[in-house]
């Protein structure tokens, strides 16, 4: 497809200063790596959580990580393979895999900018939202599989199941 090249007076700013401000606004512990990384603490239900948030201005792009720690161990990563792969193909934003190292489960997506100013404070809020909703809501499939045994598939209905009312 042949680039469409439109002059526009957007200066590009650096969504990391805007994630910078909405993380001191919640009194959440992080830290500026570099002008690109930004790394932050939070707490959730199930664990805390770690999110990268790392710009590239080349690509004019933000590519995002929510890591939580629960380590896989080496007998039961092929289950975990399976279980990502089911996992993934509910998720409509964003997927989650392996970290580099390949023993944790990461949740990422990559906010794509060219053209905009910018991220708003409502898409960056969303993004972590989503992030953590999802990996509050897959930690007990991943828990299931690494720690009791269960099959994947077991593990995303059981962890899928919603209770209704009250005992």
């Amino acid at each position: 497809m042949p680039a469409v090249s439109l002059e526009g007076d957007y200066p590009q700013t650096n969504p990391l200063d805007l994630v910078e401000e909405i993380v001191s606004a919640n009194e959440w512990t992080f830290q500026r790596v570099s002008d690109d990384e930004i790394l932050v603490n939070i707490s959730g239900h199930w664990c805390d959580y770690c999110l990268c948030f790392t710009w590239c201005q080349e690509a004019s792009a933000m590519h995002f990580v929510c890591a939580f720690n629960l380590k896989l161990s080496k007998r039961r990563r092929a289950a975990c393979h399976e279980l990502l792969a089911i996992i993934n193909a509910q998720m409509w934003l964003g997927h989650f895999d392996l970290s580099p190292e390949g023993d944790l489960p990461t949740f990422r997506h990559t906010v794509l900018l060219r053209g905009a100013r910018g991220a708003s404070v409502e898409q960056l809020e969303d993004l972590v939202d989503i992030a953590v909703s999802q990996c509050e809501r897959f930690y007990p499939a991943f828990q299931f599989v690494l720690w009791d045994g269960r099959s994947p598939v077991d593990a995303v209905a059981a962890a899928l199941f919603d209770t209704v009312g009250e005992a």
